[in-house]
């Protein structure tokens, strides 16, 4: 800096006038000495010396790029958010106004485009001046900037303590070197690269590093637009920003930008009337305070936090976590995104208007993901990171990704929720990857699957019982009375019969298919970790265990993608503050995963939930059924306590997890989702279709149209009315015929009653949860 304060050295005294002008001297003859006499003539022992020290100096300066905002951008371009450490943007000379050029080089270094580092005249000129009584520094903008480069490199290193600042804590030595390399600098760099270097990283203040910052922050305008009285303002603002802060003291803010004016006016750079109507300006700022972080994104907070959380996590970015951090908070990186704003901005607008007035804290989150790319498209929930940010509740928690990455690394995320009879897809796809069709008929009356029940198994054994002769345990339950019959796996998927989902296990040639299919399709618990999905245990086939929606809106993809899996994906590119690549997320994908004929059947079946399933529930306030006007398909879920909800669906261009209920406790302690008001509705019980279903729905209706929504394709017809399975026990045809009339009857009812009698709770089991699928109606 020009000039400054210092308690300890202060010129005003005569000592300290004394003390300066020996300084001075030292540094002046050490300086000559140095470049001046050639070291084979230096006679005397001081000379020598003063020319040895200064060629042990360095000449070489390290410029480093200062640190500089990182930007997260969705996959149009659009900003989300920024990070930084330091609030800097970098802008070239000519992309400055050529008040603030002229005006830092009046006040600061009059001469600068005359001497060669360091100015000789300006030190001898500042000595005379400091006797004098006027303070005055002596350092040119070349050694300014030497200055600040040093010291960025330091903060760069984490060395903030050793950091130098002029007038404090510098020595003769000091700045002996910072002269040497100023000069060393000026015969690497132009002047106007110097000036242009110096403009980008001098601080303005703690939320302005730059000139583009500080113009953004005082005045929310660019740098090239800078008028002259801002100009002249900033340019005094740098020999002490606390002193002349145009916020806090406008009074010495305008004295010391007026004394720019008069140096302007003094070296030609503007004329009198120029100089005049500038004097006669009033302080006028116009602050844009920046606010960096995920949490302060207008939009996609959690997926920003869930892509910052996967940056720092890869090494591709730096050997640990400090030096990822290092990177992302200093390096200015463009981290382009997969997010798409037509998506988000409606999702995050269906999951703010779903919970309402929101009390209890209940969580509504979408997801979607591309089929066939793995892209996360959309991602939001109606909770906000900070307190004041809207009228969602407040947690750091992403509902809708996992605790921790396949490594144990964290996420962010809340570690999943119980997926109900979303679940249920699964054992569809062990059975029709056998070889059955979807039309053939199991025994869903069957109840009972004792300790002993013999099933057919080539990996671990199955794990769990239902028995109510056992002590503790129930026979498995539907979620109403008059489903225990023999039915179609077709029929016992859209009506979502518990029952026929054990049926259809029972008849599997190798109920480890049913393990191999979750994994197919890419499913894991919500803890992350590497940690698989145990289906071996019996309540889990009707979702007792926590998943992310993320991996649910992924795993239904693969259906939409005719069994192409996909790892999902949020980061397309990343490039450094050169413009270079240096990281990104290409689709990573498996063709086939699960065969494409098995997902066409798959897709068949679940179109059928949403015309006369469970999803025919999914209704609006006057009782109707929301359609969506393209081919779609989709399960709906819940879990034993009706606390959390779901809906998940495609379209062939979009997959979307839908969820509604208690995300962030542990669902045995939370309160039931029964004779409940949510929204200003009162619940005699929540079932995925009834709140996660129109949110699901409403939403895709926005979404679907800007994606692939054509027919789904057909599956072959063996899939489909092949031949059928022995039922477990046999039940006469005149029951058979009986039965179907009933269901006839109760379907009918059900079309009429758009919320369904209160679900009946299977007991907990003494090896294993019944798992949390429902039964008819409820998903």
């Amino acid at each position: 800096m020009a000039s400054g304060n210092n308690p300890v050295f202060d010129t005003a005294t005569t000592l300290g006038k004394i003390l300066a002008f020996l300084g001075v001297s030292a540094i002046c003859g050490v300086l000559v000495a140095g470049l001046m006499v050639p070291a084979a003539a230096v006679t005397g022992s001081a000379a020598n010396g003063s020319v040895q020290f200064f060629d042990s100096l360095p000449s070489e300066l390290t410029v480093e790029p200062p640190g500089q905002v990182t930007k997260v951008l969705a996959a149009d371009g659009s900003q989300i958010a920024t990070l930084f450490a330091e609030n800097r943007t970098k802008v070239p000379l000519d992309q400055m106004s050529p008040y603030i050029k002229d005006g830092i080089v009046a006040i600061e270094d009059y001469r600068f485009y005359d001497h060669g580092g360091v100015d000789t005249t300006g030190i001898l000129r500042a000595l005379a001046a400091n006797l004098r009584g006027s303070k005055q520094g002596a350092s040119t903008l070349t050694q300014q900037y030497v200055n600040n480069v040093i010291n960025e490199n330091l903060v760069a290193e984490g060395k903030d303590d050793e950091v130098l600042l002029n007038g404090l804590n510098k020595g003769v030595g000091d700045k002996l070197r910072e002269m040497k390399l100023a000069i060393a600098l000026e015969k690497k760099y132009s002047k106007d690269q110097i000036l242009e270097g110096y403009l980008n990283i001098v601080f303005f203040n703690a939320n302005a590093y730059g000139i583009q910052a500080a113009s953004q922050y005082f005045f929310s305008v660019n740098a090239k637009d800078l008028t002259l009285p801002q100009a002249a303002l900033l340019a005094g603002l740098v020999n002490s920003p606390s002193v002349y802060d145009p916020i806090a003291h406008p009074d010495n803010a305008k004295k010391r930008r007026d004394l720019v004016l008069d140096a302007m006016l003094e070296h030609g750079k503007i004329n009198q009337k120029q100089h005049d109507d500038a004097v006669a300006t009033p302080v006028q700022t116009k602050v844009n305070p920046p606010k960096q972080g995920c949490q302060y994104a207008p939009t996609a907070q959690y997926f920003c936090d869930y892509v910052i959380h996967q940056v720092l996590n890869d090494p591709a970015f730096g050997a640990d976590e400090k030096e990822r951090l290092a990177k992302v908070v200093r390096g200015g990186l463009t981290i382009k995104t997969t997010l798409d704003p037509r998506l988000q901005a409606p999702a995050q607008e269906q999951v703010d208007a779903t919970a309402g007035d929101n009390q209890l804290k209940w969580a509504a989150s979408l997801v979607t993901v591309q089929p066939g790319t793995g892209k996360i498209v959309a991602m939001a929930q109606n909770s906000r990171m900070l307190e004041g940010q809207g009228s969602g509740f407040v947690t750091s928690y992403n509902v809708n990704v996992d605790r921790n990455d396949p490594s144990g690394n964290p996420l962010g995320g809340a570690g999943g929720m119980q997926p109900g009879s979303t679940m249920k897809p699964v054992t569809l796809t062990a059975w029709l990857n056998e070889g059955k069709s979807t039309n053939a008929i199991v025994n869903a009356a069957q109840r009972r699957y004792p300790k002993s029940f013999p099933w057919k198994t080539t990996c671990e054994p199955v794990v769990g019982w239902y028995d109510d002769t056992v002590q503790g345990s129930t026979d498995l339950q539907n979620d109403e009375p008059n489903w225990y019959r023999p039915m179609s796996v077709r029929e016992g998927i859209y009506q979502s019969i518990n029952t026929a989902t054990f049926a259809s296990a029972a008849a599997l040639n190798d109920f480890c298919d049913i393990q191999r299919a979750a994994d197919a399709l890419g499913m894991h618990d919500g803890e992350g970790g590497g940690k698989k999905l145990d289906l071996h245990i019996l309540g889990n086939l009707l979702g007792g265990m926590n998943v992310a929606p993320l991996t649910m809106a992924n795993a239904f993809a693969t259906f939409a993608a005719n069994g192409t899996y996909c790892t999902p994906i949020s980061i397309t590119e990343v490039t450094d503050v050169q413009g270079k690549k240096i990281g990104g997320q290409a689709p990573t994908c498996q063709q086939n995963a699960i065969k494409p004929d098995v997902a066409k059947a798959a897709t068949n079946v679940l179109q059928d939930v949403l015309t006369k399933g469970s999803g025919y529930n999914i209704k609006d306030a006057a009782g109707n059924t929301i359609k969506l006007p393209y081919p779609d398909a989709a399960k709906t879920g819940t879990n034993n306590f009706n606390n959390q909800t779901w809906v998940v669906g495609y379209t062939k261009g979009l997959a979307t997890a839908s969820f509604f209920g208690e995300a962030l406790k542990d669902p045995y302690s939370a309160a039931y989702g029964r004779d409940i008001k949510i929204n200003g509705r009162f619940y005699k019980s929540v079932d995925g279709a009834f709140i996660a279903g129109p949110q699901w729905a409403y939403y895709m209706q926005k979404a679907a149209p800007l994606y692939e929504h054509g027919d789904f394709d057909a599956p072959p017809q063996n899939l489909i009315t092949g031949g059928s399975s022995t039922p477990s026990a046999s039940v006469p045809p005149q029951q058979n015929q009986q039965q179907s009339q009933q269901q006839q009857q109760n379907q009918s009812q059900q079309q009429q009653q758009p919320q369904p009698a209160p679900p009946v709770a299977p007991a907990p089991q003494p090896v294993a949860p019944s798992g949390n699928g429902k039964g008819k109606g409820n998903g």
